[in-house]
């Protein structure tokens, strides 16, 4: 099962092309119940699962707030149990602002604020993630990754091509050091993975990705 935003969405369509690819005569079935979409191929008794949840804590609509991100509740986390592996992702969503932020308010601590530190706010809810791995996953049964971060690739002056970003690019920056800083939550992630009880491994291919500006699928989306 994969866990998270459109990143984690683009992770699952690739694994189940593939395994279709291998298979491209077995009978394919597909559900969706919420926010939870399933592939299974009932010949050989495997589903792959994707539960889009950008947070990986709580955003749920209270009536009289409005949207209430709960960045201290999984009760979302429900549906992550009893699978063979699990791979989350989160991070971009916790940057949007304006007409594009996703929530009215945040509940931390059981009082509500209109906004915080984002960095702040996202270290938070990792902990409260980990916190839930930690309490809920036996290793012997269910295997856990994460997602290193994906960069964005919006300024280009950070590989020395000003005013561009990801759109247009056709072509990975040469060699194997990125002039960019890496994204402020990779330490984030890394120090908080750090403190758990359970093992969870670190996909980390930031510094890879952060070298394919040409590399995201979103800019030939043909959903406008």
């Amino acid at each position: 099962m994969f866990v998270g935003d459109s990143l984690s969405e683009n992770q699952w369509q690739s694994l189940t092309c593939l395994v279709h690819a291998a298979i491209p005569q077995a009978q394919v079935n597909k559900s969706i119940k919420g926010n939870l979409q399933t592939i299974t191929w009932p010949e050989y008794g495997i589903s792959i699962r994707l539960c889009f949840n950008a947070f990986l804590v709580d955003l749920v609509h209270e009536k009289k707030l409005g949207r209430v991100l709960k960045i201290d509740s999984i009760e979302g986390g429900q549906l992550w149990k009893g699978v063979d592996t699990l791979v989350f992702n989160t991070w971009h969503w916790w940057l949007h602002n304006g007409s594009i932020q996703p929530w009215d308010y945040i509940q931390i601590g059981g009082k509500l604020i209109k906004d915080m530190d984002r960095l702040a706010a996202y270290k938070r809810g990792l902990t409260t993630w980990s916190k839930w791995v930690d309490f809920n996953i036996n290793p012997a049964m269910t295997n856990v990754f994460f997602q290193g971060i994906s960069p964005t690739h919006n300024f280009g002056e950070e590989w020395k091509e000003k005013l561009a970003t990801c759109k247009g690019q056709t072509e990975p920056i040469k060699g194997s050091t990125y002039p960019g800083a890496l994204p402020p939550a990779v330490g984030v992630v890394k120090e908080v993975l750090s403190k758990m009880s359970k093992v969870v491994s670190l996909l980390d291919i930031t510094i890879l990705s952060q070298l394919r500006k040409d590399g995201h699928p979103s800019i030939y989306n043909v959903v406008k």
